[in-house]
């Protein structure tokens, strides 16, 4: 598994962000799932396709245990962009946690039903993929009465209303703010909330948006002994680094403009020289830069 798909999950596999998002975006905020009545769902499950042991890796997964009763499983998918087969991979995820409760250890235990959720963090255009399985299949209109019309729980996080926002109770609402910021704004004004998972927020940040600024502030910081506490300490630190890459910029543009200007004045001086009969003057001021000096005044070059 690459760095990138890590660090997307992290923040995801807190209990507290885990059941706000659940309460928040399946039960309207109400505080259903705690915290503490969740357990650990291995991400991975396999299959066997051409002789071969094939892994199934879904982003994060959770069982909600009440009075040691298995609930229901709930997975989560990131998506920063648009992917037409999601509804078929997320059938093939919710397929094989159910399949995995009829296997010999699960026998005396209750069903219970697999629910996952599809977090699409894209602001610059709506989900345009299919969210039906039959519209991401070409198929006889004879045959559809009998393929389950499965859809996919997808939320859209940077069109949540700023009230549905509000209703988060941990780090992810920073998370969601930003996004939502970005799509009504395309500006983003920090929030002064204390993150609790700071590192994983931003690791979240810079995937989503491809944008590693987010991560190095916490990494500069945590090597420069600062503590990151918010939102306002990361962009302070991104606006620092920007305009610092700015001057460092600048006095590069400024270095390389000032040679051509120089070497173009040389040139123009040159061709002076030779037009006025004084190819000797010319000479020495090839290897006497005092000497040039005092002639681009005469010419007026400087």
């Amino acid at each position: 598994m690459g760095e990138k798909d890590i660090t997307e999950k992290i923040l995801l596999t807190y209990n507290d962000v885990f059941a706000d998002i659940v309460n928040v975006l399946l039960f309207d905020g109400d505080q259903l799932v705690r915290p503490e009545d969740l357990e650990d769902q291995s991400p991975y499950n396999a299959y066997k396709a051409d002789g071969k042991i094939r892994d199934i890796d879904r982003d994060v997964a959770k069982r909600w245990i009440r009075n040691r009763i298995r609930m229901a499983c709930f997975g989560f998918e990131n998506q920063s962009g648009i992917d037409r087969d999601e509804v078929i991979r997320i059938y093939g995820y919710d397929g094989a946690e159910y399949r995995s409760q009829l296997l010999r250890e699960n026998k005396d235990n209750p069903r219970y039903p697999v629910v996952t959720m599809v977090l699409y963090f894209g602001y610059k255009q709506h989900w345009t993929a299919p969210v039906y399985l039959h519209d991401a299949l070409e198929m006889p209109e004879r045959l559809k009465p009998f393929v389950p019309n499965v859809k996919i729980n997808l939320f859209e996080i940077a069109y949540m209303s700023p009230e549905q926002v509000k209703s988060f109770r941990s780090d992810f609402r920073i998370v969601a703010d930003y996004f939502v910021q970005k799509r009504i704004n395309s500006d983003y004004v920090p929030p002064k909330d204390e993150l609790v998972h700071v590192e994983a927020v931003l690791q979240l940040l810079s995937v989503m948006t491809n944008d590693r600024r987010f991560e190095d502030s916490f990494n500069e910081a945590r090597t420069a002994g600062k503590e990151v506490r918010n939102m306002c300490d990361v962009l302070d630190r991104v606006e620092m680094r920007g305009r610092e890459e700015g001057r460092e910029e600048g006095l590069e543009i400024g270095r390389e403009e000032g040679l051509e200007k120089g070497a173009d004045r040389a040139f123009t001086l040159m061709q002076m020289l030779f037009a006025d009969g004084r190819s000797d003057d010319a000479v020495r001021a090839a290897n006497d830069k005092e000497y040039a000096r005092q002639l681009m005044k005469e010419y007026k070059l400087v």
